[in-house]
């Protein structure tokens, strides 16, 4: 299934949807046009019930380096923004699937913000990134202030934002930054290898862990712990469960009925 947009391609199949940030004769540098339209692709993927595992790239050899300054410089405002556009990074970090960023190139400023809201993120050896948004007097958007500490630390956070420039993947791994790297030629099928071994895991243990990691955030641990105990529960006497336990003690892969 695939929906029709102008900046952005968003089809799903067999439980996996791909957005793919569509302007590559730019980069996929964002524009007004592109964060609305991100929102609502994310809007459909979080009320989609079938989704197991979101990815986000780029077309092309980029992944986003940010919003298009020269289409802003040049009075290319192409649309106004309200408030709650700017939630597309709230859905990549909240939807139910797990969401994967594939950084396939270039990756800074918003893009990087976007990258790091989601779940895991992938990258090529010779992904560059880069905060960015100091180097062009702005504060920032994306809410990379409150994801990037999280994932390489306070301190680490606040050197890459204050003394913003490019760092290659293999730092990006060393520090926590991305995940995993691949080599270049075989990014996507290394990637796809990730996607299907997460779209493959039984849907509601996959959704639920990936709930209890945001109650995480939230809850103090003798409230999370209670949450979390009362989903074990729940998850563990599913059939998805009980038909986990079977394949494993008749050594065969399970059956999760995956579309």
């Amino acid at each position: 299934m695939s929906h029709e947009f102008e900046t952005v391609l968003y089809d799903v199949e067999r439980g996996v949807g791909r957005l793919t940030l569509n302007r590559p004769d730019r980069m996929n540098g964002m524009t007004n046009r592109m964060v609305r339209e991100t929102y609502e692709a994310l809007g459909r993927a979080a009320a989609d019930d079938s989704l197991r595992v979101l990815v986000l790239t780029g077309a092309g050899k980029s992944f986003c380096p940010g919003a298009d300054l020269g289409h802003f410089t040049e009075g290319g405002a192409d649309e106004r923004l309200s408030p709650e556009h700017f939630r597309a990074t709230t859905l990549l970090h909240e939807i139910p699937a797990v969401t994967v960023a594939a950084i396939n190139g270039a990756c800074a400023g918003a893009g990087l913000g976007w990258a790091c809201a989601c779940d895991l993120r992938l990258a090529t050896r010779s992904a560059k990134l880069n905060t960015a948004f100091l180097a062009v007097a702005v504060a920032g958007d994306m809410g990379l202030p409150w994801t990037l500490p999280r994932l390489v630390g306070a301190a680490k956070a606040r050197e890459l934002s204050f003394l913003p420039g490019k760092i290659d993947a293999a730092e990006a791994e060393r520090i926590g930054l991305v995940t995993r790297v691949f080599d270049d030629n075989e990014f996507t099928s290394r990637v796809d290898e990730v996607v299907d071994r997460l779209a493959s895991s039984a849907p509601l243990a996959l959704r639920t862990l990936k709930s209890n990691y945001l109650a995480g955030e939230r809850l103090g641990f003798a409230d999370y712990i209670d949450l979390e105990a009362d989903r074990h529960l729940r998850v563990a006497s599913s059939p998805e469960t009980a038909e986990a336990f079977r394949a494993f003690v008749e050594k065969r892969p399970p059956d999760f009925g995956r579309r």
